[in-house]
């Protein structure tokens, strides 16, 4: 019988000593000890609030397991990074030995035997669909849950820090030859080529796309390695999948997948690159035939898409929020943009534009007062949506006129949408750069009718040239940064199990006794 300490040091033991010996005869016991360790961990599921302490905590958080931290996390960063599948069944594993094989042989060969069991044929705790076929990779699943789990467990009393979160954030490429600073005790090296891979290729789940923003957000080391890729695409096209197929995904994972954008576009070398890199043949993305565009032109419409649907679907405040900021920061920096994505950006704001309207028509047919106060908001919150819109085209404007001739023709063909607008209160000062759309109907005029595309796109390039500087108003940087919340374990905590409980293998917990989240948003 072994008492709790020493069952958490065991199952941390046999975690970090069997991955050294990884083959498939290792296989199933290191996945027992990862998932008995997030058993372990489980009583936060019966409680509604955001556990600070307990038994198994303290454990984890000091004495022998403390030791133990930095190699735990670098073990399971490199189960996820292997993506070993399920070996066969133990039966082909473990070839008796002429002697018995011992004791341990015995042990080893049963636990293998029974896990096998669960991994092929679903065992008493596996969840529907949970089997080898729809999970070939139970171990690289399971290590990925136990590792975000541990890393955001909440802080210890007076605020000692979570020794677990101090190690993802803080490991190294081990390409890095600089000295490791001797105050951070549980840091360590991994091959960042190799988890760059795994994260580029998994991004499939939840928890793949959550260990994702946790390393951009939290791991300076990581996120500068990432930025300095020169294959970004390989990242951000599975990212924008996530968007594209929004009705498919819960909102927390399209939350996490905006979150990641928003981080990304925080870095001008980000947003020059993405106009850089030119992908062939979009074949997921339906609405339209993409067979060549920019990464960046793909990005502003799988945004813009979302936030449309945001508009007629969920309404998410927040989502919206994080999708213009996005567009924003990445405006100054709009490059050649594709004629639909430019189209797109108008058709927006057109969409804009109904609304307000629409809003404002209702308010002035309102004759209660409260009914009034309500449309008011709606006005207040839809403007400044309409004010931010005309800020990053004014941006890209103001920062890349010439560089971007198919939004200047979106603009001079849907010119009269920004009527209504150049005399409001709210928008005066900003509308002075889109007046500028009048030039170019003026030389396009003098060129004649039935101009070709390539044409009128000579003729706008030429304009934009011969166009004084002083024409275009310069306003202040469009720039926004992620920021988390005060207490970001009150989101967190309750998502990162909710993953467990939904996506753990031959784990099961009765939904009647599960307090920290609710059912439908598990």
């Amino acid at each position: 019988h072994l008492k709790g300490t020493d069952c958490v040091f065991v199952c941390l033991s046999l975690s970090l000593s069997l991955s050294l010996c990884y083959r498939d005869i290792t296989y199933s016991i290191l996945f027992e000890a990862v998932t008995t360790m997030l058993v372990l961990l489980s009583y936060q599921l019966f409680h509604k609030e955001i556990l600070r302490d307990g038994l198994i905590y303290q454990y984890l958080m000091k004495g022998r397991c403390l030791s133990l931290t930095s190699q735990l996390v670098k073990t399971l960063l490199y189960n996820f990074i292997r993506q070993e599948k399920c070996p066969p069944p133990a039966t082909h594993i473990f070839e008796q030995q002429s002697d018995g094989g011992g004791l341990l042989y015995g042990l080893a060969s049963g636990v293998a035997s029974g896990l096998w069991s669960v991994f092929a044929l679903g065992g008493a705790g596996s969840k529907p669909g949970l089997d080898q076929e729809q999970n070939p990779l139970p171990l690289s699943n399971q290590s990925l849950l136990l590792l975000l789990v541990l890393a955001n467990l909440t802080d210890g009393p007076n605020n000692c820090p979570n020794p677990y979160r101090q190690a993802v954030t803080c490991f190294k490429n081990t390409q890095d030859t600089s000295s490791i600073p001797t105050e951070q005790h549980h840091m360590f090296q991994i091959n960042f080529n190799s988890l760059y891979t795994a994260l580029c290729e998994q991004q499939r789940s939840d928890q793949a796309t959550l260990i994702l923003y946790t390393l951009l957000h939290q791991n300076t080391n990581m996120r500068t390695y990432m930025l300095s890729r020169t294959d970004m695409e390989n990242l951000v096209m599975p990212i924008l999948k996530i968007l594209y197929h929004v009705e498919d995904r819960n909102s927390h994972h399209v939350y996490m997948a905006l979150i990641i954008l928003l981080i990304l576009t925080e870095e001008d070398t980000f947003n020059r690159s993405i106009h850089e890199v030119v992908l062939k043949n979009i074949t997921w993305y339906s609405e339209r035939s993409l067979t060549e565009i920019s990464l960046g032109s793909l990005l502003i419409l799988v945004v813009i898409r979302t936030i449309q649907f945001n508009m007629t679907r969920t309404r998410d405040k927040y989502l919206h929020t994080n999708c213009l900021a996005a567009l924003a920061n990445m405006s100054a920096q709009f490059r050649c943009l594709h004629q639909y994505a430019a189209q797109r950006i108008i058709s927006l704001f057109a969409l804009l534009s109904k609304k307000h309207n629409k809003i404002l028509e209702q308010a002035t047919q309102s004759v209660r007062g409260l009914r009034r106060a309500d449309y008011a908001q709606d006005l207040n919150v839809i403007e400044e949506v309409i004010r931010m819109m005309l800020e990053i085209i004014n941006s890209c404007l103001s920062n890349s006129l010439h560089h971007n001739p198919n939004l200047v023709y979106a603009l001079l063909y849907k010119r009269e949408l920004f009527e209504q607008f150049r005399t409001h209160p709210s928008f005066q000062d900003i509308m002075q750069n889109l007046e500028t759309v009048s030039f170019f109907s003026q030389r396009l005029e003098a060129a004649g009718t039935d101009l070709s595309v390539e044409r009128v796109q000579e003729v706008i390039m030429k304009g934009a040239q011969a166009l004084p500087k002083d024409r275009l108003k310069k306003f202040p940087e469009l720039k926004f940064r992620y920021v988390e919340e005060d207490q970001p374990e009150d989101f967190f905590i309750p998502y990162v199990w909710s993953l467990v409980f939904n996506s753990g293998v031959g784990l099961n917990w009765s939904p009647t006794g599960i307090e920290l989240f609710s059912m439908d948003s598990g």
